[in-house]
């Protein structure tokens, strides 16, 4: 992965989805663009569309050529881990629609990539995204998600290039 690749982040949410994208080589990551898409819809199915729209304008607009997203953390409340699953949905549907590759990565694996703690909070991760990707502001919260995604995934793209095997939670080796 000598290359520059840009690279999408998706921090997947059925009321916000944050949104990161960097250029990189897998060692140096140059900031390109960030924000978060404030969901819009009544109903379930108005705003799973607004995700799919929304990002898919993103990818025309900036042409990334991977994508990494979050996986989905399911906590005490089912309804809102299925909502956040299909709002993933919609936004891989973007993703490989655009014919992108898709990483999936869990909430665990992004904090341990780009703060070293996979237990880190949200001000962690904001206050990391500022210095790494030397920004003058410091990212609103599910924006800087979407920024660690990004990087997360550049990450393990570098490590995929070179052949290293990762362990993988189920104890097998990719």
């Amino acid at each position: 992965m000598a290359d520059r690749i840009r690279i999408l982040g998706i921090d997947p949410g059925s009321r916000c989805t944050g949104y990161g994208i960097v250029d990189s080589d897998g060692f140096r990551h140059q900031y390109v663009a960030s924000g978060f898409i404030k969901i819009q819809g009544d109903e379930l199915p108005q705003r799973l569309g607004y995700i799919f729209k929304q990002l898919s304008t993103l990818i025309a607009q900036w042409q990334p050529q991977s994508m990494g997203i979050e996986q989905v953390f399911v906590n005490k409340n089912v309804d809102s881990a299925l909502k956040l699953g299909q709002a993933r949905g919609a936004a891989i549907c973007a993703g490989t629609h655009a014919q992108l590759d898709v990483g999936e990565y869990t909430p665990r694996a992004i904090k341990k990539a780009v703060v070293g703690n996979g237990a880190a909070d949200k001000e962690q991760i904001q206050q990391m995204m500022k210095l790494l990707l030397k920004l003058d502001f410091v990212p609103q919260s599910d924006e800087a998600d979407g920024l660690a995604i990004a990087v997360c995934h550049a990450n393990h793209m570098r490590v995929k290039s070179l052949g290293i095997a990762t362990k993988v939670r189920a104890g097998r080796w990719r």
